[in-house]
């Protein structure tokens, strides 16, 4: 069904792919069909969380295909807009998208893991935004995502080197947040989105990926008034009721999202 990628479901969690070996680069074709994928998932009750990866061993994303830079009707800026657009998209879904990064993540594919809810990472992953090095600056997002993640300073000392940063080293600062050993990543990573898809509710999850996401675009006053908004859809759900019986019978909750 999918050129670019492979998608596969079980037990509310669903595995998009990048299926571009060896590097899994970025083309345009790749990033129009993710965002197809996105519609379709944004609406399928049988997902609950995302993962996101690449395949084989190598890379998650060794970046855009530079083969086909500018080619975009409009040119380079159109092209960059797109890609804002659509990581802007990724980064306020509604579902949870764990970007499983096993192994190169540089450049747009590093753009594109700072742009998922979470990361985790092999032992073996390499990340950064080497585009300095190639006489241009990452244009995917990648000079405010860096600095809102790590900080000013830290994310100008990796972007103005253009050097790799080892898996240790990126959930030191924050990049990532959890490391598994490379034969053991996707095992991992699948029960870290399993757990989430059985025991958090959905329609929770979604209205903290909005107050966080939105709140941090705003004053804590309108922050705090997002958050509000986001309780209050949530505390008269079918989900806050079970949460809570669940609780008191002391027993695992049944989320349907609703």
């Amino acid at each position: 069904m999918w050129k670019h990628f492979l998608v596969e479901n079980r037990d509310f969690v669903t595995t998009v792919t990048i299926n571009r070996p060896p590097y899994n680069t970025l083309s345009l074709g790749t990033l129009e069909e993710l965002g197809r994928i996105l519609d379709d998932l944004e609406e399928d009750e049988a997902t609950r969380v995302m993962l996101l990866t690449g395949s084989g061993d190598r890379a998650f994303s060794a970046g855009a295909d530079m083969t086909e830079f500018g080619q975009a009707e409009g040119g380079p800026e159109a092209t960059i807009r797109k890609v804002h657009t659509l990581f802007q998209r990724i980064e306020h879904f509604p579902k949870p998208i764990i970007a499983v990064i096993n192994g190169y993540a540089l450049g747009g594919g590093c753009e594109l893991q700072m742009a998922c809810h979470l990361a985790v990472a092999s032992d073996q992953a390499r990340l950064g935004l080497p585009e300095v090095k190639r006489g241009i600056l990452p244009g995917y997002g990648g000079t405010q995502r860096m600095a809102r993640l790590i900080g000013k300073r830290r994310a100008l000392y990796y972007m103005l080197r253009g050097q790799h940063i080892s898996a240790e080293e990126a959930k030191a600062c924050g990049l990532i947040n959890e490391i598994f050993p490379h034969e053991q990543l996707r095992e991992k990573a699948f029960e870290l989105a399993a757990s989430m898809a059985r025991g958090s509710a959905p329609l929770a999850m979604r209205g903290i990926i909005r107050a966080v996401g939105r709140g941090l675009e705003q004053s804590l006053e309108e922050g705090l008034n997002l958050e509000t908004e986001e309780m209050m859809k949530v505390v008269v759900s079918e989900d806050a009721a079970e949460g809570i019986q669940a609780f008191f019978s002391k027993r695992e909750p049944a989320f349907r999202g609703r």
